[in-house]
């Protein structure tokens, strides 16, 4: 059975009074927090999660239900425009695919672009305490592997925006 509206606002008080002390460093053993109605150190800590955990819920569904309104403002878009798609119009097939870019971006299902830095003849970069020489060092390396790639007729070391 739920908790009477009472009840609720009285946990969303102390727990804001628990965030608001733990922010300003106070910690869970303290008096200050004791007196707020728990019991222990303990619980103050799992009230604490349980409200990170009701904000992160509440957070998602808000996330969950903006996504879904843009999606649907995305397909009014291409429902508007979709004839003229079809009829290879390059304007609207640009806007079309700005349309698809956003929406993917929205929905997170772009994968991220895969970047790696390896170091003379594809081996391990080779690091120390990071002085400025050994910096300058890596970076005339990297410039001589991929000049000496372009030479030999290949693309270089990968890149982002490479494909």
């Amino acid at each position: 059975m739920p908790a009477s509206r009472a009840k609720q606002a009285e946990t969303a008080g102390r727990r804001a009074d628990l965030i608001r002390l733990r922010r300003s460093g106070v910690r869970f053993d303290d008096p200050l927090i004791l007196a707020l109605g728990y019991s222990s150190s303990g619980a103050a800590r799992k009230d604490l999660i349980r409200a990170l955990e009701q904000n992160r819920d509440e957070e998602a569904a808000e996330v969950s239900v903006y996504r879904q309104q843009e999606n649907e403002r995305y397909d009014v878009m291409l429902r508007a425009i979709w004839a003229e798609v079809e009829a290879g119009d390059l304007r609207s097939i640009e806007t079309a695919l700005k349309i698809s870019d956003r929406r993917s971006k929205l929905n997170g299902w772009d994968a991220p672009v895969r970047t790696e830095l390896s170091g003379p003849d594809g081996g391990a970069v080779p690091l120390g305490n990071g002085s400025l020489t050994e910096l300058n060092t890596l970076i005339s390396l990297a410039g001589e592997t991929e000049t000496s790639g372009d030479e030999q007729g290949s693309q270089g070391p990968a890149r982002d925006g490479d494909g």
